[in-house]
């Protein structure tokens, strides 16, 4: 009877393991981790032309550890702009793994001017200006959320 105690006891760690790991995949959150450390964001997803258009135009204020999550279908060549939006931010460009390929700091309230993020692009994470130096994320950097998937994904929903 000990044996099967133990033995249940060590499955219930193991699932309940296996279950915290996944639960912290939300769709309103993304986790960034690198040889810094690790943050978390709150975030919004635009995995739509029509929502990536908007972005954080207008937005006036946003909270410390949040920001916005941009979503492609592929990796493909993206470039921003800041038309419309009023508060500075850092723009996290990650290619199809999730691994960040390039960070612009401190993108210009209002700015018109092109922000290439790189050929190979397919998530963008938008926080707020000097926050991504701040915290130590750059080029590296690994992302982990629900919409980033695939075989040779980084930090996978699914596991370490």
């Amino acid at each position: 009877m000990g044996n099967w105690s133990r033995i249940t006891t060590a499955l219930l760690v193991i699932a309940a393991s296996a279950g915290t790991a996944h639960a912290d995949c939300q769709d309103n959150a993304i986790h960034v981790r690198g040889d810094w450390g690790e943050a978390r964001f709150s975030v919004d997803v635009v995995d739509t032309p029509q929502t990536r258009g908007r972005g954080l135009m207008f937005v006036e204020d946003m909270p410390r550890m949040t920001g916005m999550l941009f979503v492609y279908d592929r990796e493909q060549p993206v470039s921003f702009w800041m038309k419309n939006t009023l508060i500075p931010l850092d723009m996290i460009f990650a290619n199809g793994e999730g691994v960040v390929e390039k960070v612009h700091s401190n993108a210009v309230p209002e700015d018109t001017t092109a922000i290439p993020g790189g050929n190979n692009i397919q998530y963008v994470l938008e926080i707020n200006g000097g926050l991504a130096d701040q915290l130590g994320i750059g080029a590296g950097s690994e992302m982990r959320h629900p919409s980033i998937t695939g075989d040779n994904v980084a930090w996978s929903c699914d596991g370490p």
